[in-house]
């Protein structure tokens, strides 16, 4: 592999992969059905965790062959973001003391589209702050 496409790949590809790791890892974890007292905070966390899953899939697809079609890689990075928290769902109903639940998958995709939605706002409103 290139020494150039072995840095992008680690700068940009890497963080996504990792995340995903992690999120991995947590979900393979079992844990008892209530962990918190705060109502709805597990979906508080699905909503913010997969809002940075989506601006790290986001922030891939700027630095990739399609960087210049700014809808697709919007797109394509809510979908990816989407069908990892399907895939982790389903990967927790095989998990002890873990459910597939639906509504997270919801929260999964909402917090992709909202994660990359507002990193676009953001990088609209303020062009000069390098966010990559």
């Amino acid at each position: 592999m290139p020494k150039k496409a072995l840095y992008h790949f680690f700068r940009y590809w890497f963080p996504v992969l990792f995340f995903c790791i992690i999120i991995f890892i947590q979900s393979s974890h079992p844990v008892p059905e209530q962990t918190c007292d705060l109502p709805y905070i597990d979906k508080f966390l699905h909503l913010t965790g997969y809002a940075l899953l989506g601006i790290l899939f986001l922030r891939g697809f700027k630095h990739s062959s399609w960087k210049n079609n700014r809808a697709l890689i919007m797109v394509a990075s809510i979908v990816l973001t989407g069908i990892y928290g399907a895939s982790d769902e389903i990967h927790q109903h095989y998990v002890p003391y873990r459910t597939a639940d639906l509504w997270d998958v919801v929260f999964d995709f909402s917090g992709g589209f909202l994660g990359v939605y507002m990193y676009e706002i953001f990088v609209r409103k303020y062009p000069k702050i390098k966010c990559v």
